[in-house]
């Protein structure tokens, strides 16, 4: 689908959605791996994504297959309770997985997150509240926050 933020590639697995990608995002799995490339069945998550951008929509409501590891699992169910247009810090997260010397751990596995914007990722900074990496690079980083913020409407 087109976006502000340039074309998303959503992956489904038995329907439901596993991926959302940007255009040269780190740790995209390579293309071979999505299977034969199918529109249908991305109603729902096409229709919240553009009322997301449409400004319209903070919370997203749709099933998510999420596969990684059972600490990455746990870290992208803390990204899903940082509200919108709020921020959190790498150690925050760690904190409230109860195991806060794993900051570092908390950033890769956040870097590793398949379905970005819904499982915001974005919404994560450094201690000190500065941009910190971001799979789908720093400027739309910044951008997604500001947007949250409310300082740029699409």
């Amino acid at each position: 689908m087109d976006s502000p933020y340039g074309p998303l590639t959503l992956v489904a697995d038995d329907g439901v959605l596993c991926g959302l990608y940007m255009t040269d995002q780190r740790h995209l799995p390579p293309l071979e791996t999505f299977g034969p490339r199918d529109g249908s069945g991305f109603g729902q998550a096409l229709e919240q994504l553009a009322a997301y951008f449409a400004g319209e929509l903070k919370e997203f409501s749709l099933q998510l297959r999420l596969h990684g590891t059972p600490f990455q699992r746990a870290v992208w169910e803390q990204l899903l309770a940082i509200p919108y247009g709020e921020t959190r810090s790498y150690g925050q997260l760690a904190d409230a997985l109860g195991n806060p010397g794993a900051s570092r751990a908390v950033g890769l596995a956040n870097g590793k997150n398949p379905v970005s914007i819904i499982v915001p990722c974005h919404r994560v900074v450094g201690a000190g509240g500065g941009l910190t990496g971001y799979g789908g690079g720093l400027a739309r980083k910044q951008r997604l926050l500001d947007f949250e913020g409310g300082a740029a409407l699409f």
